[in-house]
C-alpha cells in the first residue's frame, strides 16, 4: 500500500482538483488521509479500485 498526493490522483484518474473534492463531497470518490496540518493523500489501492470500477461501468454498457 502507498500513499499518494493529489497530483499522482489527478493523473491517474484524468480529473481535476475540484472534480475530485466535489466526488469526495459526494461520497462516490475515495476519501483522502490527512497527513499533516494541511497535506493529505490517498491510498493507490483505492484510487486504482476507482479507476477499475468506471471501466467495469463502461464495458457493462457495451
Amino acid at each position: 500500500m502507498k500513499i499518494i498526493r493529489l497530483a499522482a490522483v489527478k493523473e491517474a484518474t484524468g480529473l481535476g482538483r475540484s472534480s475530485i473534492y466535489k466526488f469526495m463531497d459526494e461520497g462516490t470518490f475515495p476519501k483522502s488521509i490527512r497527513l499533516t496540518g494541511k497535506s493529505v493523500g490517498w491510498i493507490d489501492q483505492e484510487i486504482e479500485a476507482w479507476v477499475q470500477e468506471r471501466i467495469a461501468e463502461r464495458d457493462k454498457k457495451s
